[in-house]
């Protein structure tokens, strides 16, 4: 029989941030601890339900004297946590790998595609794992999803359109995730893990059409191996199909296959720590298993809109279907 895993040693970037509770939490579910954490803000006081005994750190020099002193004293961390602004993630991973560690890294692990040519290289010299949060692919209506698409006729194309409005006030657009070049645009910020999902379920890119670019809004038709995919991402209140009861989240997520609605509004609030306790087993997703999302992304970001006429068509069986209707 093996023996106990040791209780690993993290630190984390971007604890002041809104995704890093998740990942306090992941932390800490999983027996692990966190040693320190660094945020330009000091706005941090969600240390105190996790790790109230964590160093804290708002300028990234100290944090990196710090563990670099650790690493001297034989007590350097086992993992760097990242939850930066996403300009960011490239930097500081290569930071997490250059001490030692491996990293796990919130999506999108880059913003180019090429930049995960750099991270694979500093990952080989040092030893070191890279892994991002794809949480998705965990998620059992996707599982049940791939699993199905996998059975079914090889020949077979579905249908499917994807939703996905999520409400956002005016700081979004004077923060970091209103410039393009520090978040990658609206596909990055909240379009990335459903590309990845499309493409992990449908296939390989064969045509990626774009409809509407716009700070607060992006559509478009996604041509894969085993699907045709319509998609509408916005974070404008008034695109949503109707307002939101008072207290409820103003977020309308719809996702159909062949006309039938994909249900996956709950089971999401584990699948973080689910994440991590796949990480620690080394069953991480790599830099390699992200790269066709980054490159959906920016092809997006890259692509002069084209209009919607005629550019996303049905696939044979819906058409047949409504006209027999």
């Amino acid at each position: 029989m093996g023996g106990v895993q040791a209780m690993k040693r993290f630190a984390l970037i971007g604890v002041g941030g809104y995704i890093a509770p998740r990942h306090l939490r992941a932390i800490k579910d999983t027996g692990s601890v966190l040693v320190a954490a660094l945020d330009p803000s000091d706005s941090v006081g969600i240390l105190d339900s996790y790790f109230p005994e964590a160093d804290f750190f708002t300028e990234f020099e100290r944090f990196d004297r710090h563990l670099e002193k650790l690493r001297r004293k034989g007590e350097g961390v086992d993992y760097v946590s990242i939850c930066s602004p996403n300009y960011l993630h490239d930097a500081h991973v290569r930071f997490g790998l250059r001490i030692g560690a491996d990293v796990i890294c919130e999506k999108p692990l880059v913003l180019n595609p090429w930049n995960i040519d750099g991270l694979e290289e500093i990952a080989r010299e040092t030893g070191r794992r890279v892994n991002t949060i794809l949480q998705l692919r965990l998620h059992p209506a996707i599982i049940a999803l791939k699993d199905r698409v996998a059975k079914s006729d090889p020949g077979k194309i579905f249908d499917v359109d994807l939703t996905y409005i999520t409400s956002r006030g005016r700081w979004y657009m004077f923060s970091w995730k209103g410039d393009e070049k520090k978040s990658g645009g609206i596909a990055n910020n909240i379009g990335i893990h459903f590309f990845d999902m499309l493409h992990y379920i449908f296939g390989g890119v064969k045509n990626n059409i774009v409809h509407l670019h716009e700070a607060k809004k992006a559509s478009g038709c996604l041509e894969l191996e085993r699907a045709k995919v319509r998609w509408s991402l916005s974070i404008d209140a008034d695109d949503l199909p109707k307002a939101p009861a008072d207290g409820s989240p103003m977020t309308h997520r719809s996702i159909t296959v062949d006309g039938q609605a994909l249900e996956f509004s709950d089971g999401f609030s584990d699948l973080h720590t689910e994440s991590y306790r796949q990480i620690l087993a080394g069953h991480g997703f790599g830099p390699e298993v992200v790269r066709p999302s980054i490159e959906i992304v920016a092809a997006i970001r890259n692509t002069v809109p084209l209009s919607h006429a005629n550019s996303c068509p049905q696939t044979a069986s819906n058409q047949q279907a409504e006209t027999a209707i």
